[in-house]
């Protein structure tokens, strides 16, 4: 099954109760009026594509319908699409699987809240790596909570890299160690799991602003990337999360999780728009091949084809 063919499966509740609704919509036959607009702004809406984002897709495509003139309602479906697809597009500089052999180690720290799936996300991502052939280490810098050290070291096996932990303790210290090992060893690929937090607690933030410092201070230009793990069922408030983590530290990339189980696919289009860092990844199932590299055409047409 190719990763289209694998979106198009996993996303069938987002496609079937939403956007499924644009075949009534824009059927051939049917007009283009008042009624038209408002019905298409709330799919988009429900969608969680959010208010500010909704109406920069419908003033896009008036635009477009008044510039080109001949325009049928049955035909702006596709312009709809044309228009999700260059949204989703606008941070993309690259995907991760190619950005991690420019520097050795290459450190990624990750960060997110509780539940999101971040620990789990680390672990595929280490299995990802470890199959093309890269020396993986795994961080287990989430000292706080037991089960998240446990839960990476299952990974960690799984996956056949080696990791770094400890239970309880300072994150940073725990880092520092980690950093110099990486440089001795000449690891390809550094996962750092942060410890899950809650958008809202300004301490854990600046916990999390101390351990980038330590890594930039062990290894010039690290960490390379600091991704963001969002939880896709949440809708708009992992919208939300991913503002106030963009405060915190400079996010290179995104990944989105669970999207399988959600009507809410559409949310990846407003956090794209808002913070206009890549999307590199999305899960769409517990398996280690349910991550799939993102592509804005694939999931656009996954959603409402």
């Amino acid at each position: 099954m190719s990763f289209a063919e694998k979106l198009r499966l996993r996303l069938d509740k987002t496609r079937k109760q939403l956007f499924g609704r644009l075949n009534d919509l824009f059927r051939p036959g049917a007009t283009l009026d008042a009624s038209t607009w408002e019905s298409l702004e709330e799919i988009l809406i429900t969608a969680d594509i959010g208010v500010s984002t909704s109406h920069l897709i419908l003033d896009k495509l008036k635009k477009r319908i008044q510039k080109e003139k001949s325009v049928q309602p049955h035909e702006i479906r596709n312009l709809l699409e044309d228009e999700l697809i260059a949204l989703l597009s606008g941070g993309i500089s690259g995907q991760l699987d190619d950005r991690v052999v420019r520097n050795k180690p290459y450190v990624i720290l990750m960060v997110g809240v509780n539940g999101t799936g971040k620990t789990t996300t680390i672990g595929k991502l280490a299995g990802r790596f470890s199959d093309q052939g890269l020396k993986v280490l795994m961080v287990a810098a989430d000292t706080f909570r037991a089960a998240a050290s446990d839960q990476l070291g299952i990974w960690a096996d799984r996956a056949s890299v080696e990791i770094v932990h400890s239970k309880g303790g300072d994150p940073s210290a725990l880092i520092f160690d980690a950093m110099d090992r990486a440089k001795s060893r000449v690891f390809d690929v550094v996962l750092v799991d942060t410890a899950g937090r809650m958008h809202t607690k300004v301490n854990l933030m600046e916990e999390l602003k101390k351990m980038r410092r330590v890594i930039e201070k062990q290894i010039v230009g690290a960490p390379h990337e600091t991704i963001l793990v969002l939880d896709g069922t949440t809708g708009q408030n992992a919208a939300a999360q991913a503002k106030q983590f963009a405060k915190a530290c400079p996010l290179t990339g995104l990944i989105v999780t669970k999207l399988d189980g959600t009507a809410k696919g559409g949310v990846l289009v407003s956090i794209q728009q808002d913070l206009g860092v890549p999307i590199y990844y999305v899960g769409v199932g517990e398996s280690l091949d349910d991550l799939i590299p993102f592509n804005a055409e694939d999931f656009v047409k996954a959603v409402t084809e």
